[in-house]
């Protein structure tokens, strides 16, 4: 099948900060005097918008501006911490050029907020940048809900069909199926198994991993064939 764009979500995917935001929920929860069980939590909410987290971690309905000011505190906290030892997941930059040279189209389609992309986008440092970045503060419902890849495809005039989303949660690669795209599973935080579907073209540790199985060729193939 012909690919024309690529689609990749943020956090977990493009940069090594999932350890981070369980460490935040942590921090969040202490200054709070809240008990929270983070992986039951983190569980519940990768790949959802902020005002959602907060849904999820309270029970309870929120006002907007509720949302806002919970979500801000404990995203601040996460830049905080992962500010002095930011990463990305391992070939990334490497391999976003690589898709770039070949004339795809690229997206990011994450549930993070502007703080957060502005702040991975900043450390990154991506030239050429993204063609669209679609963010979970949009008024978008977030993932498995299949509305931030869509609109991400239509930011940039592709058709679903022709979009590869790349993704290390399973509520992402759910929205990707939902969404009617392929995907890759980028295994930073999950198992293939818990990432695994009919659409899911490959599992790998990271970015390394796939371009030494020269993957970006084989679609790249496939789209001029």
């Amino acid at each position: 099948m012909r690919t024309d764009a690529i689609i990749f979500d943020m956090d977990g995917t493009m940069i090594d900060s999932m350890p981070w935001h369980a460490q935040a929920w942590v921090e969040f929860a202490r200054r709070r005097g809240m008990d929270i069980d983070v992986p039951d939590l983190m569980a519940r909410t990768t790949g959802k918008n902020g005002t959602e987290c907060i849904v999820e971690l309270l029970g309870r309905a929120v006002s907007q501006d509720e949302a806002d000011a919970l979500t801000h505190e404990k995203e601040t906290i996460y830049r905080e911490l992962f500010a002095p030892r930011f990463s990305e997941v391992a070939g990334f930059r490497q391999f976003a050029a690589q898709v770039r040279a070949r004339g795809l189209k690229v997206a990011v389609g994450t549930a993070g907020d502007i703080g957060n992309v502005e702040f991975a986008l900043g450390h990154l440092g991506l030239e050429p940048a993204p063609q669209a970045i679609v963010r979970g503060d949009e008024g978008l419902p977030g993932k498995p809900q299949p509305a931030i890849f869509l609109e991400a495809a239509r930011r940039i005039a592709a058709d679903p069909a022709h979009c590869i989303v790349f993704e290390d949660a399973p509520f992402g690669i759910e929205a990707a199926r939902r969404a009617g795209m392929r995907a890759v599973a980028i295994c930073s935080t999950h198992t293939p198994e818990q990432l695994a579907g009919p659409h899911v073209l490959a599992a790998v540790r990271d970015y390394t991993e796939l371009m030494n199985t020269d993957f970006l060729e084989s679609i790249h193939v496939a789209a001029t064939a």
